[in-house]
Formats: C-alpha cells, sequence, structure tokens
C-alpha cells in the first residue's frame, strides 16, 4: 500500500479580532492529528496562508499536554511548523487535508479563496476533507460536485454557539460558526461541552472542539482505510 500524505491547514492571523489580544491555531489540534497520522505512517505536510512560521494561540501553548510535549520535542515537526507551505502554491496531491482550528481561522481560512479553491477540487477527485473546532469556518466557502456547499445534507461537527458563549468570544468572533454551518444546509451534530465529538460522513470528517482532535484523525484514517478497500474491492471484480 503507498504511503498516504496529509496535509495539515493552519491559520496564519494573530490577532483576535478588536481586542488586541493574540490568537492563532491551537497547538493540541496540530499536535494530536500530527501524531496519529505519523503514527499510521504518513507523511504529513503543513500549509498556512502565509507560509513560513505559523502563530500558536499563546493560551494554547500554556496547556501543555503529553501530545504537545511530544510534538514540540520533535525536530521535524518543529521545522515542518517553522516552515510552514504558501498555501497558494500547495498542488492538489494529498490524500486527506486537515483544517486545524484555533479563533485565527475565523478571520483568514474563512475567506481564503485558494484554499476554498484546492479543497473543492480535492473534494471533487475523492480527497477526505476534515476539520476540527474552529476548523471548519474553513469549509464555508468550500464546494460539493453539485456546486452546493460541501457541507450541505452532511453531518457536521464544529465549536458549538453555546461553547462560543462560554469563552465569551461570540461578540468578538466575525461570525457565530455552528450558525453558518446551519444556513449552509449542514446537518449540526454536537456532544456535550469540551468533551471529544467526531463526526464523519462519507469523505467529510469534522470535530467540535480540541478535545475532539485525535479522533477526527482516527475517523479520518477511516474514511481512507474504507476509500482504499472500495477500491481494492472494484479492482478484484474486473
Amino acid at each position: 500500500m503507498k504511503t498516504l500524505t496529509v496535509l495539515l491547514i493552519v491559520t496564519s492571523h494573530t490577532q483576535l479580532g478588536n481586542t488586541k489580544e493574540p490568537t492563532g491555531f491551537w497547538l493540541e489540534e496540530l499536535a494530536a492529528p500530527y501524531a496519529e497520522f505519523r503514527k499510521a505512517g504518513a507523511q504529513v505536510d503543513i500549509a498556512s496562508p502565509l507560509g513560513g512560521k505559523a502563530p500558536a494561540d499563546p493560551k494554547s501553548e500554556k496547556e501543555s499536554s503529553d501530545v504537545t510535549q511530544a510534538f514540540l520535542a520533535d525536530a521535524e515537526a518543529k521545522k515542518k511548523l517553522e516552515n510552514t507551505l504558501v498555501l497558494e502554491k500547495v498542488k492538489d496531491t494529498y490524500d486527506a487535508y486537515f483544517v486545524v482550528g484555533g479563533h485565527g481561522v475565523m478571520w483568514d481560512l474563512s475567506t481564503h479563496t485558494p484554499l476554498h479553491s484546492l479543497l473543492t477540487t480535492a473534494y471533487a477527485r475523492g480527497a477526505v476533507v476534515s476539520a476540527v473546532c474552529h476548523g471548519p469556518a474553513a469549509l464555508v466557502g468550500v464546494k460539493a460536485p453539485d456546486g452546493k456547499p460541501i457541507v450541505a445534507g452532511k453531518r457536521v461537527a464544529a465549536f458549538t454557539n453555546e461553547e462560543e458563549k462560554a469563552v465569551k468570544l461570540d461578540t468578538v468572533v466575525p461570525f457565530a460558526l455552528e450558525t453558518r454551518l446551519r444556513e449552509q444546509g449542514a446537518r449540526f451534530e454536537s456532544g456535550p461541552m469540551w468533551g471529544s465529538f467526531a463526526v464523519r460522513d462519507g469523505r467529510l470528517v469534522t470535530g467540535q472542539n480540541p478535545a475532539s482532535s485525535a479522533a477526527v484523525a482516527r475517523e479520518v484514517l477511516a474514511a481512507l482505510r474504507e476509500k482504499e478497500s472500495k477500491k481494492e474491492r472494484a479492482g478484484s471484480r474486473r
């Protein structure tokens, strides 16, 4: 079986609206999927709108865990994070795409046309598209092959309106993510606040919050295995 390839996508945005507070991607949401994909033997790259060093939300750096410590101790992982690929220059060659969350996504990836085009093309050709927490904000401009929003009619999870209010940022973010996904026709689902909750609907995989990061990555791997199994069955019938 060929080596799986996965592109992790992070924000380049550093300012939390008009609050003058810093933001960025959430470290757990990068580190946990990276660990799951590497454990599965996948080749993993990291990309961002601006390329180069991507900004981690300082709050996420304070919430240290075994998986974040392992990521920061991994020389190869750190090098990739310091030298992220420029999204606009990324070619659609990956088996799966994973949009890492963090509030920064709400400002840049939600309106980043090159990413929307990349994911629209990737999904149409059969790649797995996934996102966690605020990562699904990057999906609002992505289309399915029928021209409708990629989330339309799909089971989708993301950071909930309830969780946004709980962190007191519901009046800071440019839009309510749960509301926007519902407006686009998503069959929005959620679990308890702050608990792990991941949803797989075909080749679209999403998760609710930082605690869901590893579960989303495992569902991506399951979707890839399912796709490979279908391909093998089709080949055996010829």
